[in-house]
């Protein structure tokens, strides 16, 4: 059986290129950490950030900005963050 990591990379296997894609909490979340570097793919989160990147390096983390489930993430250039 995939542990989350393996469910999350099995999941970026299916991402297109030029998707938008919206993460919602839990194991999708992830998913953004393990799609291919030679696509270009949109991800929103739920809680009103476009242009989403992976999770931040330790020690490069940004409280303020966070993912639907409260974790830190980066962020794109271009990134949008509305209500």
């Amino acid at each position: 059986m995939l542990d989350k990591n393996g469910i999350a990379k099995r999941i970026a296997q299916e991402v297109k290129d030029g998707y938008y894609v919206n993460l919602g909490i839990g194991i999708p979340t992830l998913v953004a950490n393990f799609v291919r570097d030679d696509i270009q793919v949109e991800f929103q989160s739920e809680n009103g950030v476009l242009g989403m990147g992976p999770f931040p390096f330790e020690g490069e983390e940004d409280a303020d900005i966070i993912n639907a489930g409260k974790q830190t993430i980066t962020t794109l250039p271009g990134a949008s963050f509305f209500d």
